[in-house]
């Protein structure tokens, strides 16, 4: 049993949301839960019951009633909250919180720190609305942006909303290439971009990119500059053309059908074209309220602070606290200029109570030796999340030694598939030590074995066996949803598959241990590369690692290579090889310790930060660079270089 880190309070049930929710429940439907399996259990098995109470306990607005609350208890196929007329804008920007009560709170490095109300904000997603219309923009219209995570992102997302087009993003960072690969494939009307903008000390051009983006994009009619940074792209609409114009606070809403199309999120397109994965209005706001409000405990008192770009889903989870009435963070720069301390200071100044970062940023500030709660006034912090990757127990031990027994860490797992979390702890369920604490409401999800059969105590597929709202509308321009049942369904008929591996024990925690198709079969033994992960970056002379297994074709062991990246004076020497192999092997098991370890200047990346086990290991297979990864997709697009040469020297 993993070592318990945080328990929930003797009050949790009278000052949480969630305990706010059952007290609800026994009062409304005459229903009563001693604990979260309990609760969990019930919203798994009635899910028109529980999800049709998130839906009046949040006060899910709609100009037309829904006739039945799922027409389809299949997968794919299922149809939820048939006959409703809804908008998510409408439950941002539409009245339900005070004009005076703050919405966001932008830092960068680029301008100086920016406060918007939510009457401030309703009154630009107005504006912004009534200026995309001139342009023409009509519901069904895409919109995509190229721009970092700044409030005209936010305004401009919202004002797509209001009208019923549809929004998609990506970073700044990117590549020409990489956006319209992206953005062709949905055939925008409008970009949104940015000239410039200043990441740490350093100022970035990037009106080269934007022109070759225009010209690549052959159905758009207008671009929008936003104004950030030194350099202005010249002979487009400017943002404030865009909001000039007659007052028409407060704006209105196209009310549409639940799975309308809300936003596209793209997959990380390492191989191939990226997956554009249509998200609806209805999906998006039932699905945040319900996981915002009742796992993260977000409400009107709170700030809500996690770095992200706007390529990534966790900027759309981020703008969906809006949602509860919670302030959101708005971060955009180096996030560790001038030092790996900047986000600490960020969440003192900014009075956050929760706060997400991911377990790289944990590991990196526990290395360093930070003390942040003696450091900074984070007195206002009650949470830490944490996402993106496994969450090592070493990680989460010193959350809470350095944060202290008030604050709460709730680690979790989810996905851009269906933009939301799959497991992770809420108010109700302790913290543990590398070990995620429950599964979330409304999601059965389970591991299952290769031929199909639920697993406990041992690694699986992480599968969703009953449908989610979340799950996407589709792939775009999939004709027949060929390929969305190619992705998702192939795998377990009837059965979502979500791509990663992970182990349930028995009282329902879990642990993610990677992709699976990047997992480790020696010898028949299943090995997550997690484990190896958490163990080797944990040593001194180990910045960052990556492993791979290369199968032998007669059904030997194969061969474990192990890449490291090394800390500045470290050398790797036979005595490093060893301490390395003796720590797996105490660790873990003998079988996970390499037959090699090979140390490399970089550990090569997707431009949302997610290793590359895969694409190095078809290149170490033989194959061509070119082919197992397009360059635009990395965070480095020289990152291969290194492990095509290592390969051929290997080869010969």
């Amino acid at each position: 049993m993993a070592e318990i880190l945080w328990r929930p309070p003797a009050n949790a049930l009278s000052r949480t949301r969630v305990g706010d929710y059952l007290q609800w429940l026994r009062a409304t439907r005459g229903l009563a839960f001693a604990d979260h399996d309990e609760l969990w259990a019930w919203s798994v098995a009635d899910l028109e019951g529980f999800w049709s109470s998130v839906w009046e306990y949040f006060g899910i607005e709609s100009s037309v009633p829904y006739r039945r609350v799922l027409s389809a208890r299949t997968m794919p196929g299922a149809s939820w909250f048939e006959g409703a007329r809804l908008n998510y804008a409408q439950h941002i920007v539409g009245g339900r919180f005070a004009d005076e009560q703050v919405a966001v709170l932008a830092r960068s490095q680029t301008r100086p720190p920016l406060q918007l109300t939510y009457g401030e904000l309703t009154a630009q997603v107005a504006s912004a609305r009534a200026g995309l219309i001139r342009l023409g923009v009509r519901r069904g219209d895409r919109v995509v942006a190229y721009v970092p995570n700044v409030p005209e992102a936010l305004v401009a997302f919202l004002a797509c909303a209001s009208i019923g087009a549809i929004w998609a993003s990506c970073a700044s960072e990117f590549g020409a290439r990489s956006v319209v690969d992206r953005c062709a494939q949905i055939e925008p009307v409008v970009l949104v971009a940015a000239g410039s903008y200043c990441y740490g000390d350093k100022v970035i051009d990037r009106r080269l990119q934007v022109a070759e983006i225009t010209a690549a994009l052959p159905t758009l009619r207008h671009v929008i500059v936003v104004p950030y940074g030194p350099h202005d792209v010249v002979d487009c609409t400017t943002w404030e053309e865009l909001l000039a114009g007659e007052d028409v606070t407060p704006p209105d809403f196209e009310q549409v059908p639940f799975d309308n199309p809300l936003y596209v999120l793209f997959s990380s397109g390492t191989t191939g074209l990226p997956k554009a994965i249509v998200h609806g209005h209805g999906a998006m706001l039932i699905e945040h309220v319900k996981n915002h409000g009742l796992s993260w405990d977000l409400g009107p008192d709170d700030r809500f602070m996690w770095f992200t770009t706007t390529a990534w889903m966790m900027w759309n989870a981020l703008v969906s606290a809006l949602l509860l009435g919670t302030a959101i963070v708005m971060l955009d720069g180096n996030p560790l200029h001038p030092d790996v301390d900047e986000q600490w200071r960020l969440a003192a100044e900014t009075g956050a109570t929760t706060l997400g970062l991911s377990p790289a940023f944990i590991m990196t500030c526990r290395k360093h030796g930070l003390h942040p709660a003696a450091d900074h006034d984070l007195s206002r912090l009650r949470q830490v999340c944490s996402a993106g990757s496994p969450l090592s127990p070493e990680g989460a031990k010193w959350i809470v030694e350095e944060l202290g027994p008030d604050v709460m860490l709730n680690n979790g797992s989810g996905g851009t598939d269906v933009c939301t979390g799959i497991v992770q702890g809420n108010p109700l369920v302790p913290a543990y030590a590398g070990v995620i604490a429950a599964r979330c409401l409304g999601v059965r999800t389970a591991a299952f074995d290769e031929a199909g059969r639920e697993v406990v105590g041992e690694l699986g597929e992480l599968v969703i066996t009953e449908p989610m709202p979340s799950m996407p509308v589709g792939l775009w321009n999939d004709p027949g949803d060929a390929r969305y049942r190619a992705t998702y369904f192939e795998h377990f008929p009837g059965v979502w598959r979500q791509g990663d591996w992970i182990r349930f024990a028995p009282g329902g925690t879990s642990v993610i241990t990677g992709r699976s198709d990047a997992t480790l079969n020696r010898g028949g033994v299943r090995l997550g590369t997690s484990e190896f992960y958490a163990i080797v970056e944990e040593l001194p002379e180990v910045v960052d690692s990556l492993v791979v297994h290369l199968e032998d074709a007669d059904g030997g062991l194969g061969e474990l290579l192990l890449f490291v990246v090394l800390a500045e004076g470290a050398e790797l020497d036979d005595d490093l090889r060893a301490h390395i192999g003796a720590a797996l092997r105490h660790a873990l098991s003998p079988r996970h310790v390499p037959d090699a370890v090979v140390a490399m200047p970089n550990v090569p990346r997707s431009l949302t930060g997610k290793k590359l086990e895969l694409p190095v290991k078809r290149i170490l297979q033989g194959a061509d660079p070119a082919a197992v990864a397009s360059r635009d997709a990395l965070a480095d697009p020289t990152a291969l270089e290194v492990y095509s040469s290592y390969a051929k020297v290997r080869g010969a």
